[in-house]
């Protein structure tokens, strides 16, 4: 599973805010299920920016939230997120080694 966390912050803010967004993503990355992060700004709108991050599993993810050093170190910066959806399962995924892969919703539909 996958999350991005997208942000809206004024070019005045930009440098405090790409400290405070790297401190964050060296916090999750640190906590186990953490396969990958990154933090982006958007080449089209310098004020967007965005923190993602790729997980084992849904439950590896909740996990890292709630840890102490996450809690002090990551949630200040997600306050700050626009308020959207931000947890995705992968439905097709593709890499060099594996080419593409499709993999199975756990979500239950009716």
């Amino acid at each position: 599973m996958f999350v991005v966390t997208r942000y809206r912050v004024p070019a005045e803010e930009s440098a405090e805010f790409g400290v405070l967004a790297r401190e964050a993503l060296a916090a999750l990355t640190e906590r186990p299920g953490c396969r990958e992060g990154r933090v982006g700004r958007s080449i089209d709108e310098p004020d967007l920016w965005v923190l993602s991050t790729l997980w084992k599993n849904v439950g590896a993810y909740r996990r890292a939230l709630s840890n102490p050093e996450v809690k002090l170190r990551a949630v200040p910066l997600m306050y700050r997120c626009i308020d959207e959806p931000t947890a995705f399962e992968d439905l097709a995924t593709w890499s060099p080694e594996q080419g593409l892969a499709i993999h199975e919703s756990d979500l239950i539909t009716e």
